[in-house]
């Protein structure tokens, strides 16, 4: 079998627009006209969401009829009916399920029509930004008559020692009976073992041992390459190269979670499937660059919320190190949103749950499974009949990771008996609207904002236990949302219990990793997010001055983040990153951050979803005077503050503090430097300027890009000084132009609210900075980059598209 990109030459046209071409993946939501009445609402960030008819003209060989032909598809969002030639040929409803299509009766050496017709018309169908259309990427198939299936091989490491053994399960069609399947791994050009199986059966195992092994982990992520050849008749029929890595994961009470033997603490933090201004769309480069600069901050775990992570992003984990909970969905059988597909549940998850272990199961990074995310029905014993039915399933494809679900203890106590179930029943067949449950994640979350810390006495309150035991009897992993707070009492109640915190509130962590890293049984943490996200528009942002006497959990149009995340949209990491780092023991120096002096003497409405505003800067220009909010990070014994050269102060620092210590001043133009002390010696220095004479600054992150239409270059915009300092009160409009072998794909910032697009040519800083970001064309040669400002000048860069090769997939 072969497989190459099916990306270029498409057109798409939403309902009465004329047919635009495009290069896949595409979302076609992003570039909608958002309004505060659109049906999404706070929930998919005021997009409307439509209907889109994708088209491709694909010139078929002349020996085509000769051959099985294939779409696979890794994500359409929104119901899509694939036709060939005016005839149906496939059907999806499941938005981030892969799928394939065969493409029979073909016009050998004559022209085929592929349409893909995209309906997300029908809104709310989630509880955050959904995108729509063909968000990732196609693959055309060449299949053969004998071939390796797609998902066909699995590979599972059974003991690491030296040798290592390594199992390659390759299932395989009847027609392959008598070939012989040869495994050979490949570590760099050497061969690091070999070894070859004759088909007698659809199942056929293949082992290796593995001299001088490698093991994979956060710290060391070494991959080989699996080289899977097929042979019949003396000839090799198909071939497929799989990255795989030698890991093992086992989970227990007594000594947690153990990669290949060794114990680790998850430093995790939960992410959703969108790209910030490039919407749902899924590029490898800017995946790769989320997963590299969650490691920078600390992170060593991700949490895909609440769906299938991309094939992109778990390359990226592979890479870098990285370990992964990869969930199935956030609904089950109850309704969270009017039209999502909890009706449809029971038919679409076995497939949904297929095609995610198809994708994971030889990615090293993914450590375990989530079958779910606050899903009252596990209330209910047919909820937990359904727990316990789906993680056999899932053990039956993967007998080798842990599974678990995510459990909020306050929901569970709130649906009572019923498990939340709807309080009238559903619409009839023929209406696809349904009446969400009074009892959502929603709901929970709207409590746990008002409840704040109380929230964990809540979680420990009599009949918490009662409404989740059963539950979470049946899976290998207890994971709770919020309620870090039952950690010490569970390891007594439940000692064979083995506890994962899958979401909590960012400015917990100073007070629940002890409980992490003391209790043998509490195997990590999941802060709600590591990086912010489209839609639940709001309820992460606080709200200031008159809007904060009315602002609830979500805020009203034209707010769109999220705004929970350690990380903000466009990829700039806030205070709650810079406190986890503290706690975790991994920040070298004092970090010193602010709160926002336009803010300044506000009245304020917080939110739990945020543990601060602060930010990073001494550069507020026109702020003189106004008594700024220092909030200084450190793991340090304490810390000293000089501003201009004048003490404010030598305070406590590190846990005594909960890692963060405060002082208030005049702001001033100038330097401030804190100092980190330990034992009453000086260990650690950083510093904050002003800046001096801010100009528009263009600054690509990377030289160049391949020149394969499928490459990003991102590009920060900022209102900087010489030295780079980013001056955060002098936003601008600013405008940008690319000229070269690329375009511009799509232009933002990371304001929590703004009626801009993304996907225009023009859009205003926030905080002083914005984010180009660039696509080739598929030609080499030099990318010029030029932007411009209304009151801070032009500025430009220059990035290279280089040759590239034609992309082939790795299968699993």
């Amino acid at each position: 079998m072969t497989s190459v990109l099916f990306t270029d030459g498409w057109t798409v046209a939403a309902r009465g627009e004329a047919p635009r071409p495009v290069t896949l993946p595409h979302d076609a939501m992003i570039t909608e006209k958002r309004t505060a009445d659109a049906p999404s609402g706070a929930h998919g960030g005021y997009f409307p969401g439509g209907r889109y008819l994708y088209s491709k003209t694909w010139a078929a060989p002349s020996e085509a009829g000769e051959r099985q032909w294939r779409l696979f598809f890794e994500g359409v969002y929104g119901d899509a009916t694939i036709r060939l030639n005016g005839e149906v040929v496939g059907r999806n409803v499941s938005g981030y399920r892969e799928f394939t299509v065969p493409l029979e009766r073909v016009i050998a050496g004559g022209d085929n029509v592929i349409e893909v017709d995209v309906d997300n018309s029908t809104q709310p169908n989630s509880r955050w930004y959904s995108g729509s259309g063909i968000y990732r990427k196609v693959w055309l198939e060449d299949v053969g008559a004998i071939h390796l299936p797609y998902g066909g091989i699995g590979f599972r490491t059974i003991m690491l020692g030296n040798p290592a053994t390594l199992e390659a399960v390759v299932h395989l069609a009847p027609a392959a009976l008598g070939a012989e399947v040869t495994v050979r791994l490949d570590d760099d050009g050497v061969t690091a073992a070999q070894a070859s199986a004759v088909v007698s059966s659809t199942q056929t195992t293949v082992t290796l041992d593995v001299l001088d092994p490698k093991p994979w982990s956060e710290r060391s992520p070494h991959l080989y390459t699996a080289v899977v050849s097929l042979v019949a008749g003396g000839e090799i029929v198909d071939e497929q190269a799989v990255r795989i890595g030698l890991r093992t994961v086992e989970v227990d009470p007594r000594r947690g979670l153990l990669i290949n033997g060794e114990r680790v603490l998850l430093r995790g933090g939960c992410v959703h499937h969108d790209s910030g201004p490039l919407g749902a769309a899924t590029f490898r480069t800017a995946e790769h660059r989320r997963a590299r600069i969650l490691k920078e901050n600390g992170f060593n775990a991700i949490r895909s919320a609440h769906t299938p992570m991309s094939r992109d992003l778990l390359d990226a984990c592979d890479e870098l190190g990285l370990y992964v909970l990869d969930e199935l969905t956030d609904v089950w059988y109850h309704p969270k949103t009017e039209f999502d597909l909890a009706s449809r549940f029971d038919e679409i998850w076995p497939d949904d749950a297929r095609a995610m272990v198809a994708k994971d199961r030889n990615h090293p990074s993914v450590i375990m499974y989530s079958i779910g995310n606050e899903n009252t029905e596990t209330r209910t014993p047919k909820g937990v009949e359904t727990a316990r039915e789906m993680r056999a399933f899932v053990r039956t494809l993967d007998p080798d990771r842990p599974v678990t679900t995510a459990v909020n203890f306050l929901l569970n106590l709130m649906a009572g008996g019923k498990g939340g179930a709807p309080s009238a029943a559903p619409a009839p067949a023929a209406s696809s609207k349904k009446r969400p449950s009074a009892v959502t994640s929603t709901a929970a979350n709207i409590v746990a904002d008002r409840l704040g810390s109380i929230m964990q006495l809540v979680a420990r309150a009599p009949g918490t236990d009662k409404a989740t035991r059963d539950v979470i009897g049946t899976l290998d992993v207890a994971s709770y949302n919020y309620a870090w707070g039952r950690y010490k009492g569970d390891a007594k109640r439940h000692p064979d219990r083995v506890i994962l915190g899958s979401e909590s509130l960012p400015g917990d962590i100073a007070r629940l990793w002890p409980n992490v890293q003391k209790l043998p049984n509490v195997i990590g943490d999941f802060a709600w997010t590591s990086w912010d996200y489209l839609g639940e528009a709001g309820v992460g942002t606080w709200a200031y001055g008159e809007d904060s006497l009315t602002a609830g959990l979500s805020k009203p149009y034209p707010h769109l983040t999220g705004g929970p995340g350690a990380i903000d949209i466009t990829g700039v990491a806030g205070a709650p990153a810079l406190l986890s780092r503290a706690v975790w023991g991994l920040l070298p120096e004092p970090a010193i951050t602010v709160r926002p002096l336009d803010r300044a003497k506000e009245r304020v409405r917080r939110t739990a979803w945020r543990s601060t505003d602060a930010v990073s800067s001494w550069s507020w220009a026109g702020a003189e005077g106004r008594e700024a909010e220092l909030e200084i990070y450190a793991g340090d014994d304490e810390v000293e503050v000089f501003l201009n050269g004048r003490s404010l102060g030598r305070k406590r620092a590190g846990v005594k503090a909960g890692y963060v210590t405060r002082y208030r001043a005049a702001y001033e133009l100038g330097e401030i430097v804190a100092v980190g002390y330990r034992q009453g010696a000086v260990v650690s220095r950083s510093v904050l300027r002003s800046a001096q004479s801010p100009t528009l600054r263009v600054n690509p992150e990377t030289p160049d890009l391949a020149a394969d239409r499928q490459e990003l270059a991102f590009l920060r915009i900022e209102i900087a000084d010489d030295n780079g300092v980013v001056e955060m009160l002098q936003d601008d409009i600013v405008t940008v132009e690319v000229q070269g072998p690329a375009t511009l794909v799509a232009l933002g910032s990371a304001a929590p609210a703004t009626s801009e697009s993304f996907a225009a040519g023009q859009h205003s800083t926030h905080y002083g900075r914005a984010l180009a970001i660039i696509r080739s064309d598929g030609t080499p040669g030099p990318i010029i980059v030029r932007a411009s400002s209304r009151r801070h000048g032009t500025a430009e860069a220059q990035v290279t598209a280089r040759l590239a090769q034609v992309t082939a997939r790795e299968d699993a």
